[in-house]
This record gives structure tokens, sequence and C-alpha cells, in this order.
């Protein structure tokens, strides 16, 4: 047969035979194992470049579908598994060179525009891959340097296209529709993996199936990037292997740069991302696409060897030595002036998208240029600095800022300039775009600073100062040409403050006014920019100690003439943050310096503005007066900046103390003093502006001709007289906080300084006490009066004003609470009355309130719209102090908010809120979850009564279909009458709605149907229920509410009607009622609840809630309940049964009568043998609910389970309590058999169609049948202390249980099972396990002799302990589940071996044997070695018998060094970290603590340290980084705890250990870009790390000689990262622990070995050290015992 297609090579080189018919040859020679040709792939390979060849050379001619089908031959032969195998194997198999040049050729079609391309992209870029695929076949381009960058080039300008044309409006190419290639290829996007040739022969026929051509486009355009980075990759590869740099900067430089940088920004800018989704570019790609290109740009244009290129260029020269450079005749190279021309050069890229594009390549050149010759060793490294910054001087001008004013700075140094460089223009040049300017310039002042370029002292003594003079000179440029509304611009000055505080501080007055007062821009990006610039200045001028300097130019930028009417907020939150901090840390005289600085501000810039009119008013005219009411409002306005400020201040700064010293103390009175003077000035200026207007005599008549003149005039008028009250109301507002901040400063300086003197008590120094008492009220009385203000000004009062009024009458009023014997005046009690109503202000109270109002907390940011949230801030915050003397109407009206607000707050959620605002119902909010509330009786009592009355007003709006005592009460006596009455002193309602539960108790009906909107309306009324302490109701209080709580839970229900028509909705009672039960529940909990007992029985109130909600079941208010709801409903049962029961016994209140009451309810027969009938549902439907009989029992296992338990719990307080539970116990286990007998009968396919809810979780069945065995077992062992005979004690539904047990035990670990299940699972067996070894167990041992009863517990041990070994070894369960299933298992364990023999034991001890085998650890059956780990670990903690406590650490050792085998071979594999590794960690830890004084060899305890110094640590997610950073934690703390002397031994493996951990946290804890979703996680971390830094240093004798060595590890590690600041600051704190051990020997020698970079962060350290920590220990010392 081989001889029949020998001949194919002649016929593909025949001119007889047709060019389709080769072709199918060709393709037949490939895919045919029959036909033999002598190197069969290369000769088809060849033939087929040389057809390709001659087509394009024109000496070839055949049709375009030929081409084509050539193109598509060669792809398949390219991307054949057979071809890829035999390169694999080493056959030399290549490609004709020339094939380089056509691609190349073909690719330039395709990039021209409008071009039409005789073949489909597809099929070239498909090509392109298969030949880059393989190094042996990629070698027609890497052979050749100038080929494959070329072909990187043509790829660049492919992507740069198609990035720009997003929706494909005008194809990259044209293609015919009928190319071969979307025939055969149809998969381009797969990166031809599988082999196209070995597809089916009839590939034409797959034509129908193609996708549509926007289809193909998206597909080809993904596939050009993926084939991009292939290009990219191998361009990059050639380029590290090229031997001479110079060319590769010149190849990069002439073709590639440009392209490269337009590429980078298109992947980069946001401006393109919808191109991105559109084209199916991947963030990964793109990101892959990017660090190639950078790696390329950094590789050639700053290589090593280019050093001296850019010294000769960049640096200036000392003298002209005319030596020619290493560039032979052409001149040396000059890299920085061939950048800075081809990046701006025109025509690469779109005329728009120029300048984004250089400006964020400048920035990218000078971060490549700061990792290649940023850092020097020596004396060079001052040269290479300076290098970086020379360099930074030719990439700031080139951004087209300023370059005239720049290269002034550079006049004395030359720069070079290349022979092609234009000179720079003599006039001033600007940006296209002062954004995209300032951000690149940003850039550049930012890396120069983290670089750390910029040497001050270098820069002075070396230098000339030339850094110092360009950074001026930029700062210069910045502030002439301010830019105030980009963000970019405050950064740009702040990172200039950051180099140097000089740079900007001759123009601090400009910056102050342009970047802080005058900042016009309200945007948000640009208030939170220009904050961080002010709180740079606040910060940098603290550090330097000149803090004053700063406010004297921010005062006289104040004072000057403001640009318009609407300055920003002076001190907005941020910066008055920064400001208190930058205070506390500033020297008191310099704080005081300040204040005076501002009052002296006030007295020469502000009074002569406000005094004009004082002094002109007899000569002024019309136009003067309103000329000079301008002048005045624009001084009020400063003023009242001032005003904010000195408060600010002084709010901020120490307290005098008596520890103060004098001259400080002195300097303090005298400020006060001048404070009052100014408070004194400005308030008699007010008072006299208005007896100046009572003197003006009125104007004469005015004759008509004028008055017709002056007609026009009266809209200035009007504008006039707002002006006038305009700065009048703003010098209000500023003497009132002047003498708010006075008083308060005055009063607490006196409180805490010995030595200062108050005003008050130095102004009435010669006046009697009475006469000091008086002058007190009299205060008061005139700011209640508003004899204070002019009288005029009390209409247009300002809210600020307002709110300073209440705030001083407040203060005065503390100051009469103060002095006693001002108390006993008969006029006090009235004064502090009206004080209190004027603080309270009830008309303002009762206006609405809006949820929408915020306040951020700062007095100077109120207006009328956070007037009332500060005002109720006020209120809240000090109603201790006034609530004595407010009337129970005012109370209420406070309660009355409080609810109305958190309502409110239910409705909008607090949407829209700023961070750290506050709102009026995030205010009550959080007085209704603190203790404050409780301890406010009069409020907490008015609140409960709001409460009620709104709750009392939905039942009276409900639908009453029978006659009910309560509403009618309710009715006759309106809405009041719930809480009158019992204010009158008689119990309201109580008897009535006692009456009512217990007629419901009887009946259980309904007699109040509820609508949706009223049952929501309660639901949000039962949660702000929920959050009050029942502790601080009084009985009445604590009565009434739960009594008509109660009373909601047995009388209401949902309307029947509503049940039928949309029962998802509005037919489910069951979350209402659970929200009931957990509220009735928490009330139980009161300490006054006795006082319900007293109206109302607590066994009628259990059968009540029963009854009410089988009521509910039977009529179908359960039918459209969830399972989960279900559910939640049973276990608020549950709560409620079991927490009352508790009270009635522990309280002994009518234990028999109450609980003999339930039982026999819960017993009786009519609940055993009842019929449930739907009356409810039959009456619309006609039909039972066939599910309502199964809800009805779960109602009654719920009752039954939760009573029965509540009384078990109780067993054992006396004798003749024990007997009287045990006689109910087992009446309700005899109960409790049936109910469970019907559940588990198989139920009928209708009802678990028809209730979804009827089939409860298998957890809840067998949680019941635990709940009988543990009340049989109580039962008997009452019995059995009152009998004390040898019956056999016997277990009345032992069958039952025996029957749970095996079926619990064959589905325990078989398949997949709810975690609930298994709990409730594990804990049945404990208990199961427990009935059988006391029933038949102690046969065993009163007899003496192996018995059946023998066999059949050690049988039950043994399958417990292996089902309970196959369900920890079973892959369904995650972790977290094994976490949540071991106290169950520990309990299981705990009841196993409590009173096992040693044989039972001996085989548990055998199956840990059998599992710690590294073997199947090795054989991925990890799990089975993890449940023997699992088991050591909660076996360790179990109480053991004697003799196998013995066993068990006999044998630790072993099973210690088991696990550190363990530990070591799992930490090889990462991915085992958390599932395997950690959990064996803490079972070592946990032997290790258990074995104190039991383990004697501490051999086997330094074992421990060897595996914790494999676990793995680093490259994890946060999870699991936690859980292993807890586990080593733990194990070295269970080292300093239970085994110290070991630990002291072998202190050097110990700190290894703990080394790791600190050196973990600091790479995870560093300074990410990203935002750190997983904060909390290192900052846990880190604390630990402090504890036991702390627990090391308690340890000081033994640790003392190896303190050095741990400072130097941590300073060795801190040097490489830069930490998060919380992160740093629990490190910090412990590391200092560790100083406190270092001796001056220890510091010296740390200073001395310590290299450079590592001496520095040392020596910063110990700086902190002895500033904060050490001085703070002294002082600390002084009063230690």
């Amino acid at each position: 047969m081989a001889a029949i297609y020998s001949g194919i090579h002649l016929k593909l080189k025949s001119p007889q035979t047709s060019w389709e018919d080769k072709l199918k040859l060709a393709r037949f020679a490939w895919i045919s194992p029959q036909c033999l040709l002598p190197n069969k792939e290369q000769v088809l390979l060849d033939w087929c470049a040389h057809a390709l060849t001659g087509r394009y050379n024109q000496k070839v001619e055949f049709s375009q579908n030929v081409l084509e089908g050539l193109w598509c031959y060669l792809d398949d032969l390219l991307h054949s598994r057979k071809l890829h195998s035999l390169l694999k194997q080493g056959k030399t198999i290549s490609l004709r060179l020339n094939m380089a040049q056509l691609l190349l050729d073909r690719l330039q079609e395709c990039a021209r525009v409008g071009s039409k391309s005789l073949v489909c992209v597809s099929t070239i870029l498909s090509v392109c891959q298969g030949l880059l695929s393989s190094p042996a076949l990629s070698s027609v381009f890497t052979t050749k340097y100038e080929l494959i960058a070329d072909l990187l080039a043509k790829f660049c300008s492919l992507a740069c296209r198609e990035l720009q044309q997003p929706l494909l409006t005008q194809p990259l190419m044209t293609e015919s529709v009928t190319c071969q290639d979307e025939v055969i290829i149809s998969d381009l996007d797969s990166a031809q993996i599988e082999p196209i040739i070995e597809r089916s022969s009839d590939l034409p026929e797959l034509a129908a199936n193609k996708s549509p051509l926007k289809q193909k486009e998206k597909l080809r355009a993904a596939n050009l990037f993926e084939v991009l980075l292939q290009v990219l990759s191998c361009y990059l590869s050639v380029q590290r292997q090229q031997a001479n740099p110079n060319r590769v900067f010149t190849m990069v430089t002439n073709q590639l740069l440009q392209p490269l940088v337009l590429l980078r920004h298109l992947l980069t800018s946001g401006e393109f991302a919808s191109a991105h989704i559109h084209l199916r570019l991947g963030q990964q790609l793109s990101r892959d696409i990017r660090s190639k290109i950078d790696s390329i740009l950094h590789l050639a244009l700053f290589p090593s060897e280019h050093l001296t290129y850019y010294k000769e260029e960049l640096l200036p020269s000392k003298e002209d030595s005319g030596k020619r450079g290493l560039g032979g005749a052409k001149g040396p190279l000059k890299p920085v002036s061939v950048i800075h021309s081809k990046l701006s050069a025109q025509g690469y890229c779109e005329v728009h998208l120029h300048y984004t594009v250089k400006s964020n390549t400048l920035s990218l050149l000078f971060k490549f240029f700061l990792e290649s010759y940023g850092k020097g060793r020596g004396e060079s490294e001052e040269v290479h600095r300076m290098l970086c910054f020379y360099f930074l001087t030719r990439l700031v001008p080139a951004l087209d800022v300023c370059v005239d004013e720049l290269s002034s700075a550079k006049a004395d140094q030359p720069v070079s300039v290349s022979p092609g460089q234009k000179s720079p223009p003599a006039s001033l040049c600007f940006p296209e775009s002062w954004s995209l300017a300032l951000l690149a310039v940003e850039s550049l002042l930012s890396q120069a600073l983290s670089a750390d370029i910029y040497n001050v002292a270098a820069d002075r003594i070396r230098h000339g100062e030339v850094q110092l003079k360009f950074y001026r000179t930029l700062g210069q440029m910045l502030i002439n040409h301010a830019q105030p509304s980009i963000p970019a611009w405050y950064r740009c000055l702040k990172v200039l403050l950051s180099l140097n505080h000089l740079i900007l501080e001759p123009d601090l007055d400009q910056l102050s006014s342009s970047a802080w007062v005058n900042s016009e821009c309200m945007e948000a990006r640009v208030q939170r920019a220009r904050q961080l610039l002010a709180c740079s200045l606040l910060q940098t001028y603290t550090k330097l100690r000149q803090l004053p300097r700063l406010f004297s130019e921010l005062l006289s930028v104040i004072c000057q003439p403001a640009l318009d009417n609407l300055r920003p907020p002076l001190l907005s939150e941020g910066i008055s943050a920064t400001l208190r901090t930058c205070l506390l840390d500033t020297p008191p005289s310099q704080c005081l310096e300040i204040c005076s600085l501002v009052l002296e501000s006030i007295r020469r810039c502000i009074f002569p503005d406000l005094l004009k009119e004082g002094r002109e008013t007899e000569k002024i005219v019309e136009n003067k007066e309103l000329k000079v009411d301008q002048e005045r409002e624009d001084a009020s306005r400063k003023l009242l900046s001032l005003s904010q400020l000195l408060h600010g201040v002084l709010f901020s700064l120490k307290t005098l103390d008596s520890a103060s010293p004098l001259p400080i103390v002195r300097q303090s009175q005298g400020l006060m003093e001048e404070m009052k003077q100014v408070v004194k000035e400005l308030l008699l200026l007010l008072t006299e502006k208005k007896a100046v207007k009572a003197n003006i005599s009125p104007a004469p008549r005015t004759p008509r001709k004028v008055k017709k003149n002056l007609d026009h005039k009266e809209s200035e008028r009007v504008s006039e007289s707002k002006t006038g009250a305009l700065w009048e109301q703003k010098t209000q507002e500023a003497a009132l906080l002047l003498r708010y901040t006075l008083v308060e400063v005055d009063t607490l300086f006196n409180i805490h300084c010995s030595k200062y003197t108050s005003l008050d008590s130095a102004q009435t120094a010669a006046a009697s006490k009475t006469e000091d008492c008086t002058s007190v009220l009299t205060c008061i009385e005139s700011l209640l009066s508003g004899e204070i203000l002019p009288a005029r000004l009390e209409s247009s009062r300002s809210t600020m004003s307002c709110l300073l009024l209440k705030l001083l009458t407040l203060q005065q009023t503390k100051k009469v609470l103060l002095d006693a014997p001002l108390l006993s005046e008969p006029s006090t009690a009235a004064l502090l009355n009206r004080a209190a109503q004027f603080i309270l202000s009830k008309s303002e109270m009762e206006g609405s309130l809006d949820g929408q109002q915020v306040w951020d907390g700062q007095i100077s940011s109120v207006n009328a719209s956070s007037y009332h949230v500060a005002h109720w801030y006020i209120v809240t915050s000090n109603f201790p102090l006034i609530a004595p003397y407010l009337s129970r109407e005012d109370v209420g009206c406070i309660a009355d908010v409080l609810v109305s607000s958190l309502l409110s707050s239910h409705i909008d959620g607090g949407k829209g809120r700023p961070a750290g605002w506050l709102t009026v119902s995030l205010i009550s909010s959080q007085l209704l979850q603190s203790a404050v509330l409780a301890e406010l009786p009069t409020l907490f009592s008015a609140t409960v009564c709001s409460l009620t009355q709104r709750i009392v007003c939905i039942l009276k709006a409900a639908h009453v279909p029978n006659v009910c005592p309560t509403l009618l009460k309710f009715q006759e006596k309106g809405i009041g009458a719930y809480t009158s009455e019992r204010i009158a002193g008689q119990p309201p309602l109580s008897t009535v709605i006692a009456e009512d539960i217990l007629a419901s108790s009887m009946t259980g009906e309904m007699s109040v149907l509820l609508t949706d909107t009223q049952s929501k309306e309660l639901v949000n009324l039962l949660q702000i229920l929920t959050d009050l302490n029942p502790d601080g109701m009084n009985s009445e209080d604590l009565s009434s509410i739960f009594l008509l709580l109660f009373f909601m839970l047995t009388s209401t229900s949902s309307q029947l009607d509503q049940k039928a028509t949309d029962p998802p909705e509005s037919g489910d009672d069951a979350c209402f009622l659970g929200k009931l039960l957990r509220i009735l529940t928490t009330l139980l909990e009161g300490r006054n609840f006795q006082s319900v007992l007293k109206l109302i029985h607590a066994g009628t109130l259990l059968q009540a809630s029963v009854s009410s909600l089988i009521w509910h079941s039977n009529n179908g208010g359960f039918r459209a309940t969830s399972s989960s709801d279900w559910l939640d409903l049973i276990k608020a049962v549950q709560g409620f049964i079991r927490s009352l029961v508790q009270m009635i016994i522990i309280r002994n209140s009518s234990v028999r009568l109450n609980l003999e009451q339930f039982a026999s309810y819960l017993t009786s027969k009519e609940m055993a043998s009842m019929q449930i009938v739907v009356p409810g549902l039959a009456a619309v439907t006609d039909k039972p609910d066939p599910g309502a009989s199964v809800l009805y029992v779960h109602l009654l296992l719920a009752s039954l389970t939760s009573f029965s338990q509540a009384l078990t719990s109780n067993l054992g307080r006396s004798k003749p309590m024990d007997q009287t539970l045990a006689q109910m116990l087992t009446r309700t286990t005899a109960a409790l058999g049936p109910a469970v007998e019907y559940v588990l009968k198989p139920q009928a396919v209708s009802q678990s169609v028809i209730q979804p809810a009827s089939i409860l979780g298998q957890a809840f069945v067998v949680e019941v049948v635990t709940v009988m065995l543990h009340c049989e077992l109580s039962s008997l062992s009452v019995e059995d202390e009152n009998k004390r005979n040898d019956t056999q004690p016997t277990l009345s539904q032992m069958t039952l249980y025996q029957g749970c047990c095996q079926q619990i035990l064959k589905e325990l670990s078989c398949a997949h099972r709810p975690l609930d299940f298994l709990v409730s699972s594990l804990h049945f067996l404990s208990a199961f396990y427990k009935a059988v070894e006391k029933t038949r167990g102690e046969r065993e041992e009163e007899h003496g002799v192996e018995k059946k009863a023998g066999k059949e517990l050690d049988e039950l041990y043994m399958q417990i302990l292996h089902n309970v070994h196959r369900l920890l070894t079973a892959s369904w369960l995650s972790t977290n589940d094994v976490c949540e299933l071991e106290p169950a298992v520990q309990e299981l364990l705990c009841h196993l071996v409590e009173k096992s023999t040693t044989g039972r034991f001996n085989l548990l001890l055998l199956l840990i044997r059998d599992g710690l085998d590294t073997g199947k650890l090795r054989a991925g059956s990890y799990r089975e070695v993890l449940s023997a780990v699992i088991i050591i670990k909660l076996l360790s903690c179990c109480q053991l018998p004697e003799l196998c406590a013995k066993a068990l650490w006999l044998i630790a050792p072993q099973i210690i060094s088991a696990m550190v085998f363990l530990v070591k071979s799992s930490s090889q594999d990462i991915s085992l970290t958390h599932s395997f590794t950690v959990p064996t960690v803490m079972s070592m830890t946990s032997l290790l603590r258990q074995g104190e004084g039991l383990i004697t060899n501490p051999h086997h305890v330094i074992l421990v340290l060897g595996a914790l110094q494999s676990m793995p640590l680093n490259h994890l997610t946060p999870p699991v980084y936690q859980s292993a950073f807890l586990a080593v934690h733990e194990a070295l703390f269970a080292f300093i705890q239970c085994h110290p002397q070991v630990m002291l031994n072998a202190a050097p493996s110990f700190l290894n250990v703990f080394y790791r951990l600190v050196a973990s946290i600091m790479q995870e804890g560093r300074q990410r870009g990203d935002s750190d979703t997983d904060s909390d996680v290192y900052l846990q971390c880190s604390r630990l790390i402090e504890r036991m830094y702390s627990h090391i240093a308690a340890t000081a004798e033994n640790f003392t000689t190896l303190s050095a060595f741990i400072v130097a590890q941590y300073v060795t590690e801190l040097q490489k990262v830069t930490l998060r600041p919380d992160v740093k600051l629990h490190l910090t704190e412990g590391i200092y622990r560790i100083l406190d051990l270092c001796t001056e020997q220890d510091i010296k020698f740390l200073t001395a070995g310590l290299q450079m970079g590592v001496r520095e962060v040392f020596n910063e350290l110990y700086s902190s050290y002895t500033h904060y920590h050490k001085a703070q220990r002294q002082g600390e010392d002084k009063y230690t015992v």
C-alpha cells in the first residue's frame, strides 16, 4: 500500500496537478499513516511555505480559496499534536526564514486602515500563535532581534486599534464571509490545543453551525490579546539574551516605546473599560500584558550599563574635559533626551490622548529609574540620589508645567540639552490638562519622597540647596497658579510639605488662604484632599514645635477681606480631630499663646469694623450706612470663625491641674480674664446698638416729589435691613460661643487646679456668700428672660444661638446643683424648673423630627438642618441633671420622641448617613441599648407607658368579632386609660386582662383580628421592647406591659379572610407569635416579675400560652409557615415554658399548685385524644386541614419536652421537691411516648404536601427522645434514693430507645446529614450509653460475672466508637463542621470512658494507634489520621479512671512523637494547613496542657517546637493564616504556662518559633494599596504578639541575655516592610516590654552591630521608647510598692 502513495511528493511538485488537488493531497498525506515520505513533516511544511511565498512574490498564481486553504493548512500543521510530539522527541523540524517576513507583511496589511486583507485575521493570528508555541518553530523570529521587535510592534498596533474601537463599528479589517477559516476553525479562542487536522473530514458541512460575525470578531479580539501576550513573552526572552544594551535601547526607543506606552495606557485607563468588557479582555490577561510591557521598558531603557550615560547627561559637569563619551564618533548617548523626544513626538496616538499617555508614562519611567539607579552603597548612595533628582527635574518640565520658572531654579547648574531639542519658550507654558499634570506631578513627588532622594542636610552642605530651590520653585508655581478644584493639587502640596516644611513656608499665608480658608470647591473628593493637607500642616508644625507660627499666618488670612460671603467651614470633623491630637502634644505655653493670638486678632482686626457705626452714626448717609453694614457683616463672619477656632483650641488643650507650673496657671488666668473682657465688650456692643437705634429720631416727613424718587429704593432698604440683622445675628452667635467656652473652661480649670482662681470667685471675692448665690441665680434669670441679648433679636435668633443659650443655662444649673446652701433657697427650685423647661423646649421637641437630619457633633456646624439632632443630644445626655425638675408631661414628651424616632429608624434604616455622624434615631437607639436608661426610672417608665399606649391604640383599631372586656374597657376610658388608672394608684385593667387570659386558656378562641399593617406596626413596637432591660421596670410597668403582651398572645390573630386570600403574606402568625414569646421570656427575668404572679397564676399563663398556640394551629394560622419559621416558633415556646417553670421553682411560687395545673393540662385525656378539626379554615374551604394534627403533636412535644427539661434540671433541691417533680416527670414521660410514636409513623403524602412545616427535622425528634431518656433516668435516680432495695431499675420506653439507637448508628456516618441531627444524635448516644450502663452494667457489677448484659455493653461501646470514628473521617464534613461537633463528641467520650474497663480502654487506644499512621497521610487519606488526632485531643480532656489515665500518659510521648512527624509531613502540602496541620498542632497543645506534671521527659516536650518550626505561615488566605497563627501561639503559650522549665532550657528554639510569628504578622500586616477587608484578622494577631512579648518579659531573669537578640530580630524584620498603623501600634508596645529588659550595654551593642538601614530603624524605635514608654513606666514606678 505504501507504494501506492509514494508518488504524492512528485504530484505536489508537478505543475500539471491543480492547486485544489495539491491541497487535498497535502491534507491526506499529513493525516494518513500509510503515506510514506522521507521526513514527511518537514517536506509538507516546506511545500506549504514555498507555495505561500511564491504566491505573494507573484511567481505562482492560484485562487483566493486555495490561498485561504493553504493558510488554514499551515495553521493545522502548526497546532497538531503530531508535530508537537515529534518536536518534544527531539526531531529537527524548522520553518523557512522568509516566513517571518511573510507574516509581518500580512500583519502590516491587517493594520492598515481600510485595507482589504486577502486572508482572515483569525488565521494569521492562529499561525503566529502556533509558531510561538514551540521554541523550534519560533526560531524564524527569535534568531534575528529586529524581526521579533517588528513582530511586537505590529501586534501592539493591532491591539491599540482594537481597543480604540470598542463597539467594532468599523471592523479591524474587512474579511470575506466565506473565509475557509471561519468554516474550519470554529473555536479559535481555545488556544488551538486540539489538533484541527484530526477533525471530521466533512469539515465544510460545519458551515451551517458557525457563529454570527460579531461573535467571531469578539473571539478574534480575545485571541489577539492572548497571542500578544505570547509575543511579549517571546520578545522579552530575546531581549534578555542581547549582549549589547545600546542596541536594545535604540531598538526599543525607535520602534517599541511609543506603541508600548500607548497600549499600556489603553489597558490601564478606566475610559476604555467598556472596550475590555466588549472584547472579553479579562483582568488577569490585562495585568499579565502590562507586566510584560513594564519589564521590557524597565530592562531596555534603564540597564545597569547605561548608568554612565545618565550620569553624563544629568549630573552637572564640574569642568569641560573635552573627552569623548562612550557613544563613538556621533557623541555620547543622551538617553533622557531621546526618551523625551520620543514621548513628545506627535502622530503615534490620537491628539486627545497624547498628553494623557505622556503624563502617565513619565511617572512610570521615574519609577523604573528609581528601581534601577536609586540605590547605592557608601559614598555612591548620595550620587545616586542626586542622579534621581536631576532625572526628576527633566521630567517635570516635560509636563509643560511652567518650564521657564523651573529652569530658573537650575540656572547655576547647567543641564545638557540635546541638539535637536528646542529651547524653552520665554513666556509661561501651561499644561493641556491641569488635572492630568497635577496627577503626574503628585506621582513623581510621592515616588521621590518614598525613595528618600532628598537629604536636607546633604543638599544644604554639599549641593547648594539645589533640591530645595527646585521644590520651592515648584511649590511657588502651584500656589501662584492655584487649582483648588482639583484634589491632586492639594496632594502635591502635601507631598512637598512632607519633603521639607521650608519648601512652602515662605508662602505659608498664600497656602493657608488658597488651600484652607478660602477654598471654594465643596465637592467631597476635594474636601477630603483639603482636609488631609490641613491635617498635615497641623501635624508638621506640631512636630516642629512651631504651631503658634502656623496659627499666626492662619489668623492673618482669616482677618483678610473675604473673597465671597460663604467660606467653607474652618474646622471640619477631620481637622478638629487632628487639632485635638496635635494640641495634646504641644506645650501648654504654646497652646495659650495660640489662644492669645486669636483674642488679639479679634481686638485688632474685628472690633474696629464692628464699632464703625458708633463713631459715624450722626453723619452717615444711606449709601454709607449700607457699606458700613456690609463691612460689619464681613467682620461678624470673621468673628464667628475666630470664635469657633478659639473654642476648638480651648476644648482640645490639656486642662490645668495641681501639678501645673505656676507661670502656666498665671498665663491661663490672664487669658481667661482677657477673654471675659472680649465677651463683655461684644455683649455691650449688641446692647449699645439697641440704644443707638432707639435714640435716632424718626425721619422727617418726605415731600411728595422726593417720595416719588425714593420709591425705587424700597427693595434696597429691605436688603439693608437683612444685612443689618445678619451681622447682629453672627455677632450674637460669636458672643454666646465665646461666653460658653469661657464658662466651661473656667469651671474645668477651677475644679482640677487648686492654684487657679475662678473668674466668678474673683469677681465676688469681696461680696458676701448670699450675694454670690444671688449672682448665680441672677445669671440664670438673665438667660431665661433674654436680658443677656437685645430683645429685638429674640424673633430672629439663630439655631446656634438657641443651642448655646441652652448650654449656658445647663452650665449655670450645674453650678447651682453643686452649691448645697443655694439649693435650700426657696426660689431656687422654681428657677431650676424654669431652666429645665427652657433646656427641654417642649414646643421644639414636639415638632416634626426629620429622620434625614445629621450632625457631626461640633457646635460650629449647628444650623437649621442639624439643630434638632444637637438639641436632642443635649437633652438625652444631660437628662439625669434636669429630670428632677421636669413634670410628668415633659418626661412623657421625651419618651414619645424617643419612641417615634426609633420607629422612624425602622423605616429608613439609617441609609445615607455619613459614618460617625449623629441622627435623632441613632442617639435614641444608643440610649435605648445602653445601661444608662435603666438608671433613669422616670424616663424608663414613661417610655414603657408610651409603648403601651401605642399598642393599645392599635388594638382598639383592630377588628373584634367577639366580646372582649379588655377592649371594651379601652373604648370606655380612652387610650390613656391603661396608664392613667395606674397613676391614680389603681391596678390598670389588670383584673380585666387576667380574666380575659383565664378565659382564653379555657377556650383558646381569639377575640382580636389584626390586619397585616397592624401586625407590622406591632412588630416594630415589639422590637423596641426587646432592647429594654426588664430589671429597670418597676412593678406596675412590668405587670402592665407583660399582661398586655400576654393578652396579645392569647387574644390576637390575623384576619381569616386574609389567610384564605393571601396566605403567604398575611396568614402566617408564626413570626409574630415567636417575637411575642421571646419578649415575654425576657420579661420573666425581671426582678419585679413577682408582681405579675400576684394578679394571675403562673400555671394559668403556661396553660393559656399553649392553648392559644393550639388554637392557631387548628385554625390554619400556621398553614403558610415555612419549616424554619415553624422551628423558630417551637424554640420560642420551649424557651418560654422552660423559663417560667424555672422561675416558679426557684422563687417557690406555689410550686405544686402551678406545676400540677400545667402538668394535668398537658397529660389530660382531652389533649391525648383530641380530634383536630379546623373550624376557621373549614368555614372557608369546607375541608379540614390534614396537617393540623401534625402541628398539634409538634406543639405538644415541644411543651412536654421543655416542661420535662425544666423539671429535670431542678432535681436535687430537697427530697419533698424531688418527689413532686419525679411524679410529674413520670406522667410527662408517659405522655411523650405516644406523641413520639405518632411523629415517627409514616405520614400520608397529602399531609406532607399540604403542610410544608408538618415534617420536623430529625434533630428535633432525636432531641425529644433524648429528653424522654433523661427524664426516666432522673426518675430512676429519685426512686433509688427512696427505695434503696435490690430491685433492678428498668426503663418503660427501652424498646423505643433501642430502636432509635440502632437507627442513629445506621445513619450517623453513612451519608451526608444535617449538622444539628449529628449533634443531637451524639447527645442521645451519650444518654443511651449511660442508661444502658446504669440498668445493665450495675447488674453485671453486682453479680461479678461476665454475663450477656456485659457483652451487650461491650458491643454497644464498640459500635459507638467505630461510628464516631467513621463520622470524623467523613469527606462531607468541613473543618468548621468538625469543630462544631467536637463538644458533643467530647461529652460522648466522657461517658464512654467514665467507668470504662481496661479492656474497653485498650480498644480505644488501639483505634488511636491505627489512626496515627503516616502511610495513610502519604496515601491521601488524611481524614482517617485526623479522626485519631481529634479523638486524642478530646480524650486528653476527659476524666479517666486511674488505670486508664496511667495507660494514656504512659504512651503520650509516643503519641506526641507520631504527631510531630505528622505535622512535619503535612506542612509540605499547604492545602492541608487548615484541614489537618492546624488540628494536629491543637491536639499536641492539648496534650501539653493536660500533661503538666505527667510528661516527665522534657525531650518529648521540646519535640513540639520542632513541629512548630515547620508550620506554614506564608502565602495563606487570611482565615487560614489566622487559624495557623492561633495554633502556634497557643502551643507557645502552653509552654509558658505549663512547662516553664522546659521553655527556659530550650529558650533559643522557643524564640525562633516566636520570631516566625513576628515575621509573618509583619509581612501580612504591611500596608497595601488595595482595600483591606481582613484587617481584623491581622489586628487580632498583632494583639497576641503584644501579649506574648509581655509574657516573655515577665520571665526577665531568664531572658535578659537574649533580649538584645529579640530586639535585633524585630528591627531587622521591621526594616523590610511598612506596617499598618494599628498593627504597628501593638507590635511596638510589645517590643517596648523587651526593651525594658535591655541594659545600657545591650543598647550600645545594638547601635554598633546593626547594619546601616536597620540601625536607623532601631534608633527611631529607641527614641520613641525613651520619649513615650520609658517616661511613662518611670512615672508609674514612683507609685509602685
